[in-house]
């Protein structure tokens, strides 16, 4: 952690304010849902199955997992502001590519290089590591993501309304023009916050075996993976539940289907607040717990036959809830195991974490069968949902090992 002057806004050379921070996380997430509305009848557009149109989600988390594993060392080398500002240029230049694809395949291409917007992710939480410590950290984490769920929240309901007046394209003719926004933004505002850069790539790579024989690393980043992947499984299977087991036109599904942001923001606003408290474990603690114990509830009503919109996605705001309690502060842990490497510490665990949600999100999109009903999917995410429990556990028990 480095001395910083406070933040002012659209000043180069302080460190960024955190609604640049919220700004540039959102795009991030509203690249990620805002046109999942669309994909039944996108899938129509370009004449294949909805499971290949799925490939769309899938390959893209796929993408953005193995993306992540090069952004936080590349960053720890040559700086934050720099690979944000390239990322964000290319996210917009591939946009525009998806407006115009003439076919899937080139769509598809173009939805693959959109996945630059990953860095959004990791790095405004190595930024947030930059300039503060653990516990304050996951406080502020907590803030940023909780201004940032109020777009995945909103996205889905744009993005179907925008289908039913426009068609599939005006969503991604959104995001073009929100990315050209938050570039300026960021090139306005962002200043450089890893002062104390690494050395060279190869010298980081030396230093990974610490990072990656440390258990709380691998804990605190297995629990990410698992809790955040029942939401990833939400992701690949709720187009298919809204469309063919509720019939819902795309504007009704993108209503619903922004309910667990709304627990997300509620969870984020109780991490802001409790993190410095309680500590980050038992926040990660509670908010597997709550995770967990929505699903059950959800899936022993469905097996009593009682399956309807309402239940469904009503009590999935309980996976939201969980994860805005949790991902602040597994975020904070894994990136204080050694707080030098942040950038490749916030990279590689989200390579972990949206690499097992790609998988689980492919995965959601064959377990889901006409005639199926809801079940399936309950069950994927129920399982997920309780192996991180397990694995706060794991951390916890190793942190009272090491008298942490």
């Amino acid at each position: 952690m480095s001395d910083f002057p406070a933040p002012r806004f659209l000043n180069r050379t302080t460190p960024p304010h955190i609604m640049t921070l919220i700004l540039i996380t959102g795009l991030a997430a509203l690249s990620l849902n805002v046109f999942l509305p669309s994909l039944p009848s996108m899938a129509k557009h370009f004449g294949v199955e909805y499971h290949v149109m799925q490939l769309s989600v899938s390959l893209y988390l796929a993408m953005t997992a193995f993306l992540q594993i090069f952004i936080g060392p590349i960053s720890d080398r040559f700086g934050r502001r720099s690979v944000l500002l390239t990322s964000i240029a290319i996210f917009v230049a591939a946009t525009l590519g998806a407006v115009l694809a003439p076919n899937f395949g080139v769509f598809l291409a173009c939805r693959m290089l959109q996945a630059a917007i990953a860095t959004g992710f990791v790095l405004t939480r190595a930024v947030v590591r930059d300039m503060v410590a653990q516990d304050k950290a996951a406080s502020m984490i907590g803030y940023v993501t909780m201004g940032m769920s109020v777009v995945p929240m909103i996205g889905p309901v744009i993005g179907g309304m925008l289908d039913k007046a426009f068609g599939w394209q005006a969503s991604f003719a959104m995001l073009g023009i929100a990315g050209v926004a938050v570039l300026a933004l960021t090139w306005s505002d962002l200043g450089e916050t890893a002062t104390n850069r690494a050395g060279s790539l190869r010298d980081q790579a030396r230093q990974y075996p610490e990072l990656l024989k440390s258990q709380r690393f691998w804990g605190y980043c297995l629990a990410s993976a698992f809790a955040s992947g029942s939401f990833f499984a939400y992701l690949g299977g709720a187009p298919f539940v809204g469309t063919n087991v509720f019939h819902m036109d795309a504007a009704t599904l993108g209503f619903y289907f922004g309910a667990p942001a709304l627990g997300y923001l509620i969870g984020n606003f109780l991490s802001g607040r409790y993190s410095m408290r309680y500590g980050i474990n038992k926040m990660a603690l509670a908010g597997t717990v709550v995770n967990t114990a929505g699903l059950a509830v959800l899936a022993i009503l469905t097996a009593l036959g009682l399956e309807n919109a309402n239940l469904f996605f009503g009590l999935i705001i309980s996976v939201g809830l969980g994860n805005g309690i949790m991902l602040p502060s597994t975020n904070a842990g894994l990136l204080s195991v050694r707080p030098a490497l942040a950038g490749s510490a916030s990279g590689l665990g989200g390579a972990f974490t949206i690499g097992g949600g790609a998988a689980l999100s492919a995965l959601a999109g064959y377990v889901l069968t006409p005639g199926s009903g809801t079940m399936p999917l309950i069950l994927l995410m129920l399982v997920t949902s309780a192996i991180s429990i397990l694995c706060v556990l794991w951390v916890m028990r190793r942190a009272r090992a090491i008298g942490l």
